[in-house]
C-alpha cells in the first residue's frame, strides 16, 4: 500500500512549485516508508510514498508509460492499493501486444487504462485509489474500490484540483486552511465516527465515494459511478448457496495471499478470522509456504475484568488458543496497558485527521505497530458481519423498527452533550434524520419482495454503505500510520454482491446469525468454533482506563482555553462523568463505544481542534 496526492492547476506553473508537492507527499511517510517520488509537469503534479508488496526493485512511482497511439505521449499513474487479479490482465494485455518491465500491479492498472481507458476499473478486482495523468489530453482520470477500503480525499477550486489518500496531504497545501464548518460538525458529533459517504469533515475536502471514477480537464469536473449494489433473485438453493460462498471465499483469499513479503493473519477465535486463517493455512500447505503466523490483540489484565454482556458475550483467548492449537499457526499475543491506550488516543487523530473510534483506534494502531515488526501484509475479517448480518442489530426489534441508523440510536443523548448554540446550528437530530433518508432512498428494491424482507435488504445495504466504511476507515488509517497492509477478503465485490441478494431466511439458515456462512465452512473449523457466538474486535474492561479518561476530561472542563468548551454542555458532561459506570454496557456508537469512548472522543476532539488549529466557520 501507499499514499498518494497530486495538484492539478491551470493557472500556475506547478514546475515552480516542488517544494509544496514534497511536503503534500512528505504527510503520508507513514504509508509508504520504502520510497518517495514526485513527477511535475506545468499543470500537473503527482507525489507517491510507497509500501513495497510487490516487485518492490521495479515497483516505483509515479509510473510513466506511453499512450496506445502515441510514444511520445504519456500516462502518469500514483496508484495505492492490491489488484488480486492482476496476473489475469497482465496475461491479457500481453496477447494485446503490450510488454511489461516490471512484475508489479501498477503497471498492470497503468496499461489496462492505456488500452480500455476509463473503463478498465471495470475489470479490476482489488483494493485501490488511483490517479492517472494523459499528457496529450491534459486530463486527470482518478477511481476508488467499489467498497472504499482504500481512501480518496479531493478539493476543488478553480482552475485548480488538489487530491490525497488522507486529508492531511491537501491540508498541507498553503492556500488550503484547516477550517470546519456545520456539516463538519455535525458529521463529528450527530453521526461520528460514522460519516456520510462524500463526506470529508474538512470544508471544501471531499471524499471520491467507492465505486466512482473522477475526471478532471479544463472544461470541468466529473464525477460518475461505475459500481453500486443491486438487488437481484437469488435462485439457489441452500446447499448450492453455502457452495457458492465457500468457493468465493476460498478464491479471495488465495488471491490475496499473494505477496513478495511476509504475511500474517489476525486471529480472534470468532467464525471470521478462523476462517480466513483456516483457508491460509490448507494454501501455505498447498504451495509449500510454512507456517502461518497469525496475531491476537488483549489488554493487561482483562481476564480479571471482562464481564460478559450482549455485546460481547464472551472472551476471546481461550477461543485464540483452541483455533492456534487446531491449525498449528505460529501464534503471537500483543497486549497493551492502559497508559499506552490512552497515549496512543492522540496518535489516533493524527492518522485519521480528525476525532475516530476513540480507543478502539488506538489500540488497533498500537497493534499493527507490533505486527508491522515481523510483517507487512496482513488479513483481516472486516466486514463479514456487515455482508452476513452478523451485528447485533441486525436481531433486534428496537433496532430493525427504529427511524435512524440501528448502531446509533441514542440520538438523544448525542444531543444532550452539545451547546446550546451548536445545537442550534448544526440540528443534529434532523441532520441525522435526512441523512437516514438519503440512505434509504439509495436502497435499491427487488420487485415482489415482502416488506420484512425488504427491510432486512435494507438494513444490509444501510451497514455495508454506512457502518462499514467506518471500520475500513479505521482499519485503513491505524495500519497504514504503522506501515502495515491489512487486506479484508470479505470485502472482494464477487462476494458482496453474492451475499446481499441472498434471501435473509438462508443468511441466517439454521436459526443462526450469519448461518449461511456457518454452512458454508462446515469442515473447515471445529464446530464449537463454527458456532460459537460473535464477540467484536476486544476492547479494555480495566477500569483504570474509565477512571484515566474521566480525569483528563474533567480536566479539559476547567481550561478555560479548550477550544472544545463552547461546543460541549459543560455542566451535562460534569453529570455524565460524576454517574459513568464501567458495567454499564449501553453503547453510544456500534458495539463498542460506551461512557469510556464518550469521554475519550471528546478527548481526542480537543486535541484535534488544538493541534490542527482548527477554525470553525
Amino acid at each position: 500500500m501507499c499514499g498518494i496526492t497530486g495538484w492539478i492547476d491551470w493557472n500556475e506553473d506547478l514546475t515552480k512549485h516542488a517544494n509544496i508537492v514534497e511536503k503534500m507527499t512528505e504527510t503520508m511517510q507513514l504509508r509508504g516508508p520504502d520510497a518517495s517520488g514526485t513527477w511535475l509537469t506545468k499543470h500537473c503534479a503527482f507525489g507517491h510514498r510507497r509500501l513495497s508488496v510487490i516487485d518492490p526493485a521495479n515497483g516505483a512511482q509515479p509510473m510513466v508509460r506511453p499512450t496506445k497511439y502515441a510514444e511520445d505521449r504519456d500516462c502518469v499513474i500514483v496508484y495505492n492499493g492490491e489488484l488480486y487479479n492482476a496476473l489475469e490482465l497482465r496475461k491479457e494485455l500481453e496477447r494485446l501486444g503490450y510488454a511489461f518491465r516490471t512484475t508489479c500491479d501498477t503497471e498492470v492498472l497503468l496499461l489496462a487504462y492505456v488500452e480500455w481507458g476509463p473503463a478498465c476499473v471495470e475489470k479490476l478486482n482489488g483494493i485501490f485509489a488511483f490517479a492517472i495523468w494523459r499528457t496529450d489530453e491534459e486530463q486527470l482520470f482518478m477511481a476508488r474500490d467499489r467498497l472504499g477500503v482504500k481512501p480518496l480525499f479531493y478539493r476543488r477550486e478553480e482552475g485548480r484540483l488538489l487530491f490525497g489518500s488522507e486529508p492531511k496531504a491537501i491540508l498541507a497545501h498553503p492556500d488550503v486552511p484547516a477550517e470546519v464548518d456545520g456539516e463538519g460538525l455535525a458529521e463529528l458529533f450527530a453521526l461520528g465516527p460514522a460519516r456520510t459517504p462524500g463526506v470529508g469533515i474538512w470544508r471544501g475536502i471531499s471524499e471520491l465515494k467507492p465505486g466512482h471514477c473522477l475526471t478532471y480537464d479544463r472544461s470541468g469536473m466529473r464525477i460518475t459511478a461505475y459500481w453500486r449494489l443491486k438487488s437481484r433473485p437469488h435462485e439457489d438453493d441452500e446447499r448450492a448457496t453455502a457452495e457458492k460462498v465457500g468457493e468465493l471465499l476460498d478464491d479471495t483469499v488465495r488471491r490475496q495471499l499473494v505477496s513478495d513479503v511476509p504475511v500474517c493473519t489476525l486471529l480472534s477465535g470468532g467464525l471470521d478470522s478462523s476462517a480466513l486463517t483456516a483457508l491460509a493455512v490448507r494454501y501455505y500447505a498447498e504451495t509449500g509456504q510454512g507456517r502461518v503466523h497469525t496475531y491476537s490483540v488483549d489488554y493487561v489484565d482483562n481476564d480479571k475484568h471482562f464481564t460478559a454482556h450482549d455485546f460481547q458475550p464472551n472472551s476471546d483467548a481461550p477461543w485464540i488458543k483452541r483455533m492456534s492449537e487446531f491449525l498449528g499457526t505460529a501464534h503471537h499475543l500483543v497486549q497493551f496497558d492502559t497508559p499506552e491506550l490512552v497515549e496512543a488516543l492522540e496518535t489516533a487523530v493524527l492518522a485519521k485527521d480528525y476525532p475516530g473510534m476513540a480507543d478502539i483506534d488506538a489500540s488497533l494502531y498500537l497493534f499493527c505497530r507490533e505486527i508491522k515488526k515481523d510483517a507487512t501484509v496482513a488479513i483481516s475479517g472486516e466486514a463479514a458481519d456487515e455482508v452476513f448480518g452478523g451485528y447485533p442489530w441486525f436481531h433486534r426489534r428496537e433496532a430493525l423498527t427504529a427511524s435512524t441508523f440501528p448502531w446509533s440510536l441514542a440520538t438523544d443523548l448525542r444531543e444532550s452533550v452539545l451547546s446550546p448554540e451548536l445545537k442550534g446550528h448544526i440540528r443534529p437530530l434532523e441532520y441525522v434524520s435526512d441523512r437516514y433518508a438519503e440512505a434509504l432512498a439509495e436502497v435499491p428494491k427487488l420487485p415482489g419482495e415482502d416488506e420484512d424482507a425488504q427491510r432486512m435488504r435494507t438494513m444490509s445495504y444501510l451497514n455495508i454503505t454506512r457502518f462499514m466504511p467506518t471500520l475500513l476507515d479505521r482499519k485503513d488509517r491505524m495500519s497504514m500510520a504503522a506501515g502495515l497492509e491489512v487486506r479484508v477478503p470479505f470485502c472482494d465485490h464477487r462476494l458482496v454482491e453474492y451475499v446481499f441478494n441472498i434471501p435473509w431466511t438462508l443468511k441466517t439458515a439454521g436459526g443462526r446469525e450469519k448461518g449461511i456462512l456457518r454452512r458454508a465452512l462446515a469442515g473447515v473449523l471445529p464446530d464449537d468454533v463454527l458456532y460459537r457466538k460473535k464477540s467484536p474486535y476486544p476492547k479494555t474492561h480495566n477500569p483504570a482506563y474509565l477512571e484515566t479518561v474521566r480525569s483528563l476530561l474533567s480536566e479539559r472542563l476547567e481550561d478555560a482555553g479548550s477550544p472544545l468548551l463552547p461546543l460541549i454542555d459543560k455542566a451535562h458532561i460534569r453529570r455524565l462523568l460524576a454517574t459513568a459506570d464501567a458495567r454499564s454496557h449501553l453503547p453510544w456508537f456500534g458495539q463498542l463505544m460506551s461512557a469510556p469512548q464518550l469521554f475519550a472522543y471528546l478527548l481526542q476532539f480537543d486535541f484535534w481542534l488544538r493541534r490542527y488549529r482548527v477554525s470553525i466557520v
